[in-house]
Formats: structure tokens, sequence, C-alpha cells
């Protein structure tokens, strides 16, 4: 993700978390990178897992800027990239990988292309697959059907458009969509570069959205007859939710903070008049906030009492650990440069994360057999 480069004075900083397996750096200051805080004091220091994450395998390779990730009933994966428009299926029994379909309509470039995926609650009878993807205009988001039943040319579904007019720019796009334990869509979506956006009610950019499964805005949203469920954001590609139906959602900032938040309707999130914690009542701040350079976040997932999130240009797995709607203790980080790039992580049924790396989308290096979904078991 782009953004400018530009000396900051630290503020409340963390001392290193001391962990078998974190990773603790040290910044151009000097002081520990891991420079996480909370409200206006630094965050406790906590306990810690008793080991790290250790990756258990790499369940397939060779994939071109994947992006999004579902998991299927029988435990197959549908993983989206990004820039060819595909939707691959890709077996939890050995790996292999076969084409689902194109996404006709998709026109990627820059940040945008074929983005996050989604599975219909009711998929198993209704076989639906939800995406959000860029078109030559704006962002959309379509459903289609996807029925491994049918023969190959016909498995992927013409995708029906429910949701059109959420800008389009080189970056920002968004593009993580996911089901919420309501039964409704949530789409994170991004200002476009152009941050005016983010403040505007009446724009789709910079927001949350919650839709009814057939992409109208959900009944109960905070302003009437509009999907927008909160605003003031500046990138959101990271959506989860805990045990208690908390949404969490990962925010890149821009020259100082990104951002861990604790989504609540109708709130406004500050950007672009603050980015990270502002202290001003009128904005909803962060949980958690990080220097850009040790995250940029994309993908989040809930599992093991914390949220777990992927960072792209911090290239590592941060996990913040939990107590109710704020942290447990500071935030651990793992894998740091192991694997490069981090798009996308999810909780699998048995307990295991999966995630995806992101070196071959233009603003990686690519390694040997990049890019890769990897399975890791968290303590």
């Amino acid at each position: 993700m782009f953004r400018r480069s530009a000396a900051v004075s630290l503020a409340l900083l963390l001392g290193p978390v001391a962990a078998v397996g974190c990773s603790s750096v040290t910044g151009p200051t000097g002081v520990p990178s891991n420079l996480a805080t909370f409200g206006s004091s630094p965050l406790p220091a906590g306990s810690v897992p008793a080991s790290a994450p250790v990756v258990r395998a790499t369940v397939t390779d060779g994939l071109q800027s994947p992006w999004g990730l579902v998991v299927l009933p029988d435990g197959d994966l549908l993983v989206s990239e990004r820039d060819s428009g595909r939707i691959l299926r890709v077996s939890a029994k050995d790996g292999t990988r076969t084409e689902a379909g194109t996404v006709p309509g998709v026109v990627a470039g820059g940040e945008g292309g074929l983005l996050g995926l989604a599975l219909s609650p009711g998929y198993p009878t209704d076989h639906l697959v939800y995406a959000y993807l860029s078109t030559e205009a704006d962002n959309r988001i379509v459903r289609l059907t996807y029925d491994p039943a049918q023969p190959a040319t016909r498995q992927l579904g013409d995708p029906a458009v429910l949701l059109t007019g959420i800008p389009r720019g080189h970056r920002h796009n968004g593009g993580r969509i996911a089901f919420g334990p309501d039964g409704l869509l949530y789409a994170g979506t991004g200002d476009s570069s152009n941050p005016a956006l983010s403040q505007d009610k009446g724009s789709l950019g910079g927001k949350i959205l919650r839709l009814s499964p057939d992409g109208t805005p959900a009944p109960g949203n905070p302003f009437p007859g509009s999907p927008v469920y909160s605003y003031g954001h500046r990138n959101v590609q990271g959506l989860a939710w805990d045990p208690q139906g908390r949404l969490w959602a990962s925010e890149f900032g821009q020259d100082n903070w990104d951002e861990l938040n604790l989504i609540r309707p109708g709130a406004n999130y500050g950007w672009p008049v603050v980015e990270g914690i502002g202290n001003r009542p009128e904005f909803t701040d962060p949980v958690v906030q990080w220097r850009p350079s040790e995250a940029s976040p994309s993908g989040i997932a809930y599992a093991d009492g914390a949220v777990w999130m992927a960072a792209l240009r911090g290239t590592r797995l941060w996990r913040v650990p939990l107590d109710g709607d704020r942290p447990a203790a500071a935030p651990q980080e793992f894998l740091t440069g192991a694997y490069g790039r981090l798009r996308t992580v999810v909780a699998d049924r048995d307990g295991t994360l999966l995630l995806v790396t992101s070196n071959t989308d233009g603003a990686g290096d690519p390694r040997p057999g990049d890019d890769r979904i990897l399975r890791v078991s968290v303590p």
C-alpha cells in the first residue's frame, strides 16, 4: 500500500515483548519497534503464549496475487487471484488446484481487481459465493453460484450485481467482505485516495457497509436507507467477529498509525481529520495502533482469544489478545520476514489459521514458490 515516508516523533512507546518465537526489532530511533498503544497509555505487558504459532504445512503454492479466501463445507478452499480474476479451488487433502472459473467484468490495475470472497451462510444448499471486484468505473459486490457438481465449464455461474458505485482508485479500494453472525454481509471500502469521501456519508468510499444478502441496505442500519454502517475510514481490509459478536476491523493509516478498531454502528473513525488516537470526542479512537512500517494490515481473524492480523509492509503476523472489548496485553509479533508480505488470515474449523502471502502483487519481492497458503497452528 502506498504511504509517504515521514519522520514522526514517537509517543506512548511499549517496551519489547519477551516471548519464545516473538521477534523484537529496533527501529531507526533505537527504541523497540513493536509500537502498539491503547488510549493515552501503553498497553499492559501481560502474559504471552507459551509457544509461538507453528507453520504446519504449505497448503498450496504458485499462486499469482492471491487475495480472498473462504473454506468450503468439505474443508477445501476457494481463493481469488486479484489480477487474473480467477477463483481457484484448493484441495484440503493434497493442495491440488483446479480452476472454478474466471469472474467476468474484473479490471485489474493498481490495488484493484478480484478481491474479497464470502460464502453465503446457506451455501450448503444455495451454493452462493459473494465477491468484491473492481471494474473500469467502480468497485462492486456481486453474487455467483458455485456448484462443483456441475460440469467444469458451468461450475461458476454468471454474476448478479448487488451493489455498485463503491469508488475505485489506483490505491485504497478496500475489498474485504464477510458475513457476520447476524447473517448480514459486511464490506470494508477505501477512500480511493480521495480522503474527503471518508467523511461524506453519501459516498460508499472509506466506510464499512452492512447489507442484506440481496445487496440492499440492511434493516436497522444507523443511517436509514443507506448501507453505511461506520465511516471515517481510510482503507479497511480486515473484518472479524469475536464470540460475543463484536466486529473488529483493521485499517491502513498514512504517515503515522495503522489501526485495529472496534466497530460501532454509526461511529466516525476520524479519517482524514485524525489518524490513529486523536482523543477527540467526535471521533472513535482505535483500540490499538501501530507504526506503518510494522503493520500495513490487511486481513484479520479471531482465534484462541485473540485477533490475528496479517501485515503487508510489516511482513509479520500480529496477535492481539483480548479481554472483552479491549486488549488483555501488548500485541505479539510472529513470523517476521519469514514469508514476506501477508495478505489474508482465516480461522479454520480445526482451530488452525490459514495464512495467504502477497509477494506477487507488484509491491513485494517474490520468492521461489510464491505466493502460497500456509496452515498455522496457534498456541
